[in-house]
């Protein structure tokens, strides 16, 4: 009895609240789906607050636009007026910002940019050999006086040996009218860019209206190229390593002519990596057999079991232009005479 009196009394309110209609100040709205006894129910959940909303929206509004007038022209005004962040170094661009490339940790991509520029650059170009000339920076150009002589045994000796600046003109100069028949991309004459026999080589090769390449190194007495160097093909390294690996990459002959630690350094470079099988065979020439006799003696090496008697035919030797040219037109069937 008490059970049925309590539902009772429960449907009763139920059926007040129903009848009363929605609360002051709210808009009720129905529920599609929820019904009782066949009517909807208007659930409190759906009601809508105008005063609160409205509040909430000036309120926005009123930060909004603070945001966007007093203080965002506030900050917006201190950057223009010092500055500071865009003169910041972290603020550069990382492939503009010297600092950052000039990094212990970069030195491999320095080392890789080294190496890719000139290859890319060669490519472009068609180049696909070239001709490696060392020798004395220097040895003078004749009627220029000897450069660097500390004596005057020195000067003497360097004025002697003047006709190798000659023959290195005349030997650029025939190997360029061979590359000619190749539209200039085989055998073009590379130097390392600086004066005395390089210079020799590029000029010959600039006089016969050839592309020759240059490839310049960075030293404590700052290096700069000679003027027959084409402009396009005159290259500058930080790094020896990159440096040789360009004067090998594409080479199919070596002319060394008298020169010092720098020309023995690359002359020696390349005979270690053909003798280690490292590298294909190219012919190497060492111009001028009296000077290269004495400076490198070979025979004594192979005498003391240094190296193998038949390291000593992995070079030879030429004292003229056209001799030069013949034993590298031999090695690859060209015409011995142009």
């Amino acid at each position: 009895m008490a059970a049925d009196k309590k539902q009772r009394h429960k449907a009763a309110n139920r059926e007040a609240a129903l009848s009363a209609g929605p609360a002051r100040g709210k808009e009720q709205k129905a529920v599609p789906g929820i019904t009782d006894g066949g009517r909807e129910i208007k659930s409190r959940y759906e009601d809508k607050a105008p005063g609160p909303a409205g509040g909430r929206k000036d309120m926005a509004h009123g930060l909004a636009g603070g945001v966007r007038g007093d203080t965002a022209h506030g900050l917006a005004g201190g950057m223009r007026e010092d500055r500071a962040q865009l003169e910041s170094r972290t603020y550069r661009l990382a492939y503009e910002d010297r600092d950052f490339l000039g990094r212990h940790a970069l030195r491999p991509q320095r080392l890789a940019l080294e190496f890719m520029k000139a290859d890319i650059i060669m490519r472009e170009r068609g180049i696909k050999s070239t001709i490696v000339v060392f020798g004395g920076a220097r040895i003078p150009a004749p009627g220029q006086p000897p450069h660097k002589a500390a004596t005057a045994g020195q000067a003497k000796n360097l004025a002697a040996l003047t006709p190798y600046y000659e023959e290195a003109r005349r030997f650029a100069r025939i190997c360029s009218l061979y590359a000619a028949t190749t539209e200039y991309r085989e055998f073009i004459i590379a130097t390392g860019g600086g004066p005395g026999i390089m210079e020799a080589g590029n000029r010959g090769a600039c006089e016969a209206g050839a592309p020759n390449i240059g490839l310049n190194i960075v030293l404590p007495h700052e290096q700069a190229p000679n003027p027959y160097i084409t402009p396009e093909l005159c290259f500058r390294f930080h790094y020896f390593a990159m440096r040789k690996m360009h004067f090998m990459l594409r080479a199919k002959a070596l002319l060394a002519f008298p020169g010092g630690f720098g020309t023995m350094d690359e002359l020696f470079e390349v005979l270690t990596l053909i003798q280690t099988g490292r590298m294909p065979p190219v012919p190497i020439v060492l111009f001028g057999e009296q000077f290269w006799r004495q400076a490198f003696n070979a025979e004594f090496l192979a005498e003391q079991g240094m190296i193998a008697p038949e390291n000593l035919q992995l070079f030879t030797y030429a004292d003229t232009a056209e001799a030069a040219w013949q034993h590298i037109a031999r090695s690859y069937n060209l015409p011995a005479a142009l």
